[in-house]
């Protein structure tokens, strides 16, 4: 993996093309993602799944978003990106998972921070942005039996992962109104990542309401320990440009 990060970067600041922003710009969001959970977890020879088993709801949200747009030729812009969902249920095992069986207690987390460098292609009343992502994630699912607290399983899952980044936006002119989405996506080795959102968006003056749809989908081993769990729903966010 690591091989394959230095290759994307490397390809990325050959293939550069010298364009920029027309001017500095910098921006803040902050939103709620409406999350539902799909798939199963695995350990070993074990799997569960999310779902059927456990019966997770959801719980609570993170996602903070800030950028760094410049004038400056061949120097890439930069996106910070903060995503932290969680989820908890009571549900019932009725073969086992890792040693644990019968009523549970769950509770599953997935935090991810991202840096992206990109490059805006197109800047006018269409807009198209090319660069890579580095994803630092992590994943924990606790299952613990509900009347016997010795029972309890940790399944875990941690890397820094590189992601091919893409984004497209499109205005209606003199209106503030524009659709677009953007997406995060690698696949390598049996691994995969693929995050992506559409949205609406309004601006007026400074501030920035949109509203869409996210979706990830997270297949990834850890040693014995494998996620391949979905993540989506609809989301809104409020921010500020500069």
């Amino acid at each position: 993996m690591r091989k394959l990060m230095m290759a994307m970067g490397a390809s990325m600041m050959v293939a550069a093309p010298v364009v920029s922003a027309d001017i500095l710009g910098v921006g803040a969001t902050v939103g709620y993602w409406d999350t539902d959970y799909s798939g199963e977890a695995s350990k070993g020879n074990d799997r569960v799944d999310l779902e059927r088993d456990l019966n997770l709801s959801n719980d609570s949200n993170a996602n903070l978003t800030a950028y760094f747009e410049h004038p400056v030729p061949v120097l890439p812009n930069v996106r910070l990106a903060y995503t932290r969902t969680k989820q908890s249920g009571n549900g019932q095992l009725n073969t086992g998972y890792d040693g644990v069986s019968g009523a549970v207690r769950s509770e599953l987390e997935l935090e991810q921070l991202d840096v992206t460098l990109y490059y805006e292609i197109l800047d006018n009343w269409v807009n198209l942005d090319l660069g890579l992502t580095v994803r630092d994630f992590s994943g924990e699912l606790l299952v613990q039996n509900r009347n016997d607290t010795s029972q309890f399983s940790e399944t875990k899952a941690d890397a820094v992962l590189p992601l091919v980044y893409v984004a497209a936006r499109f205005d209606l002119p003199f209106t503030g109104v524009s659709v677009g989405g953007d997406a995060n996506a690698i696949s390598y080795d049996g691994d995969s990542v693929y995050d992506f959102n559409v949205y609406g968006q309004y601006e007026m003056s400074l501030l920035q309401l949109r509203a869409g749809y996210r979706q990830i989908s997270l297949d990834y081993d850890d040693g014995d320990d494998n996620l391949d769990i979905e993540l989506s729903g609809p989301f809104v966010s409020a921010g500020l440009r500069f």
